[in-house]
């Protein structure tokens, strides 16, 4: 059952058998990567909805000195690691292994 014209516009949604479905879905794929909904029905019963997979999320913002600032104002009553987190890691590595 296809609700996708009606006066002309597309409807938020429109369904379709699985048997319609397959001999259309070249066309489906088209008209959900416009933004239509497009649902799938199996006996009359919605089972599969196609939409486009979201765009791969943005690049993060690179750390400013702004950013480091506002870190360090925030560090309540934690003063520096005395030794960095590679050195650390060697080192309980080392101690394991000599175990």
């Amino acid at each position: 059952m296809d609700k996708g014209l009606s006066d002309g516009h597309f409807l938020a949604m429109s369904t379709h058998g699985v048997a319609a479905a397959r001999s259309q879905l070249s066309k489906l794929i088209d008209r959900a990567l416009k933004g239509e909904g497009v649902v799938i029905t199996r006996r009359g019963k919605p089972v599969v909805e196609l939409k486009p997979i979201p765009s791969a999320a943005p690049k993060p913002k690179r750390v400013t000195e702004a950013d480091l600032e506002w870190l360090r104002e925030r560090r309540i009553g934690r003063s520096p690691a005395k030794t960095d987190a590679g050195t650390l890691v060697s080192q309980m590595r080392d101690e394991e292994w000599e175990r």
